[in-house]
C-alpha cells in the first residue's frame, strides 16, 4: 500500500503516481486525473505537514501543543494582534482561542496586554523569549527545505510557492 493510503497505481503520464488516464473520466461521469492527483498528494503533504508541526512545536517548547505553532509563526509574521482576530485566521471559537493563549502565556511565550483601542480587546504579542525560540524554529525549517529541495531549479520552488499562494487564497473564499 503506498504511503497515502489510497492503494497502488504505477506512475502515469503526469509523472505522478497513481495517474494516468481515468477509465470513468469525464464522458464516463468519473473524476478528471489532475483531481484525483491533486487530492493524493495534498492528503500526504497535510499528513506529513501536522506530524512536522507537532515536531516543531516540541522543539519551541516540550509542553506546546501543536495546533498552537501556528499561533506563534502568526505573530511572528505579523506581529501584535487582537486575539479575535487571531481566532478568526486560525478558525476557532473564543473560548479555544482563550484556552490556547493562556497555555502560550504560561509558558512565557506570548503576552496579553488590553488594547488600548478598545479596552474590552486584548492584544498579543510575542516575548522575547518566543521569538527567539520560533525563529530559531523557522530558520532550521527554512534550511531543511533548502537541503531537501536542493535538486530543485530555484524557478520551480518559485513557481511551487507561487502555485501554493494562489491555492491558499482560492480556499480562503
Amino acid at each position: 500500500m503506498h504511503e497515502d493510503g489510497n492503494g497502488g497505481g504505477g506512475v502515469g503520464v503526469s509523472g505522478v503516481a497513481g495517474v494516468g488516464p481515468d477509465p470513468g473520466g469525464p464522458a464516463g461521469g468519473g473524476t478528471i486525473p489532475g483531481f484525483l492527483a491533486l487530492e493524493r498528494e495534498l492528503t500526504l503533504f497535510m499528513r506529513r505537514v501536522r506530524a512536522k508541526q507537532g515536531d516543531m512545536a516540541r522543539q519551541v517548547h516540550p509542553d506546546l501543543e501543536s495546533a498552537a505553532y501556528g499561533l506563534l509563526v502568526r505573530l511572528d509574521e505579523n506581529g501584535r494582534q487582537r486575539a479575535t482576530d487571531l481566532a478568526a485566521y486560525i478558525g476557532v471559537g473564543k473560548a479555544t482561542m482563550s484556552r490556547q493563549l493562556r497555555a502560550l502565556e504560561e509558558l512565557g511565550l506570548i503576552a496579553r496586554e488590553p488594547d488600548p483601542a478598545d479596552g474590552r480587546a486584548w492584544l498579543v504579542d510575542l516575548t522575547e523569549e518566543g521569538s527567539s525560540r520560533v525563529g530559531r524554529i523557522r530558520e532550521a525549517r527554512r534550511e531543511r527545505y533548502v537541503s531537501q529541495l536542493s535538486h530543485w531549479d530555484p524557478r520551480e520552488v518559485e513557481e511551487l510557492a507561487r502555485l501554493l499562494h494562489q491555492l491558499n487564497i482560492s480556499l480562503e473564499n
